[in-house]
């Protein structure tokens, strides 16, 4: 991942790329120096200056140790940046969708199709921690347990509309307490809220939901992976939404309440509970090879491809991996990515344990919601260290 210097200028923000430290995967050095220059319009000299600047990774040429081959992922970067153009509003501009770092943050960083939880390898640490070891890794703050139990009400048939009534009721409570032993607490009132459980226990929070939602013996330990993996990943929507408000002055459960009301999008954490959907209405037509796979209007079904990880979400294979799709699945799914070129994202994944594990309504997306609550929190508290307001400038049209 680079390492970025950043300069703040009347509301514009200035990005310089100074070194670029991890190592090339070979299966992406795939470009000759004449196809990288034609493709970017520069010359092989500037495409040296590139290299040594650490913008453009290469390896040694296997036919001709004296050639280089260039990784086409940075080649790729450059050309993107140079189409912009740098201008103070042209770098503003892309930071808005899927573009240039807006924050800085040690909490998740993404890089070369891999995320990493405060240096640590997201997946390889998903195997042997749970959520709560996860939260005291990206925030310092230790899980406590809630004596109170859940606070939903009872009517809410669904864990993320449960949720959103806590922490509502959170957000108005008016406590004088909104730190870190609040925020150890906040984590695990949304679990029991999650679960429907009004009497907390000593069990940590991924055997907590499976006891409430499965009989499978499988599900302790896939729930738990689940959640670390959906612990946090970088500056997504509902990370800054949560930010935004903590930046602000809100207090913990608002903040938290502003991340948990985005993830409610369709864009976002609300595509779990649509693959779910799209997947039932798939059952009916496994049988037939030539059955259509994608939705009506054309489009891909509402489970693929993340603009992050164009060679497949480390998070679903390794879910995928754990709770393996039914075999009438996998050639449905190989269709679906042949087609459209791109792979299953994290929603897919947790609709797919929902369904596998015998979960309730909603569960996959409750799962998302607990988890990130984690990473939410991280952000929060790092937001609130630097004593500043987020407050980007608009650019007028016309």
């Amino acid at each position: 991942m680079p390492q970025i210097d950043r300069a703040v200028d009347s509301g514009s923000i200035l990005i310089k790329i100074i070194n670029m430290k991890n190592l090339p995967d070979q299966d992406y050095c795939t470009v000759e120096s004449g196809e990288a220059c034609a493709h970017l319009g520069i010359s092989r000299d500037t495409l040296y200056a590139y290299v040594s600047r650490g913008l453009v990774r290469t390896v040694a040429h296997p036919g001709d140790a004296r050639r280089s081959l260039y990784d086409r992922r940075d080649v790729e970067a450059l050309l993107r940046r140079k189409k912009r153009g740098r201008s103070r509003r042209a770098v503003a501009q892309s930071t808005i969708h899927w573009g240039e770092p807006v924050l800085v943050s040690k909490i998740t960083r993404i890089a070369d199709g891999r995320f990493f939880y405060r240096d640590q390898d997201a997946v390889d640490w998903s195997r042997d921690h749970t959520l709560e070891e996860t939260l005291t890794l990206l925030a310092g703050v230790k899980s406590k347990s809630d004596p109170l139990g859940d606070m939903a009400p009872s009517g809410s048939r669904l864990p993320f509309d449960r949720i959103l009534a806590a922490l509502a009721e959170e957000t108005v409570a008016h406590r004088q307490s909104d730190g870190r032993p609040r925020a150890g607490r906040l984590m695990r009132r949304v679990a029991l809220t999650a679960a429907g459980v009004r009497t907390d226990s000593e069990d940590p929070i991924h055997k907590l939901l499976a006891q409430a939602w499965s009989d499978d013996a499988r599900a302790p330990d896939l729930i738990r992976r689940a959640l670390v993996l959906c612990a946090d990943h970088e500056l997504n929507a509902s990370a800054y939404a949560a930010r935004v408000a903590a930046s602000a002055g809100a207090s913990l459960p608002a903040s938290l309440l502003a991340g948990l009301s985005t993830l409610s999008g369709a864009k976002h954490g609300g595509l779990t509970d649509r693959c779910a959907a799209w997947m039932a209405s798939m059952d009916t037509r496994l049988g037939n090879k030539r059955a259509h796979t994608l939705e009506p209007d054309g489009k891909p079904p509402p489970l693929y491809g993340h603009p992050l990880y164009p060679d497949g979400d480390p998070r679903t294979a390794e879910l995928l991996r754990h709770c393996p799709l039914p075999k009438p699945w996998r050639p449905v799914m190989k269709r679906i990515e042949k087609r459209i070129g791109s792979h299953p994202a994290l929603d897919f994944a947790l609709a797919h344990l929902q369904r596998d594990l015998g979960l309730p309504d909603g569960a996959g997306l409750g799962i998302f919601a607990v988890g990130r609550t984690a990473g939410w929190i991280a952000h929060i508290l790092e937001q609130r260290e630097t004593g500043k307001l987020i407050r980007p400038r608009a650019a007028v049209e016309g």
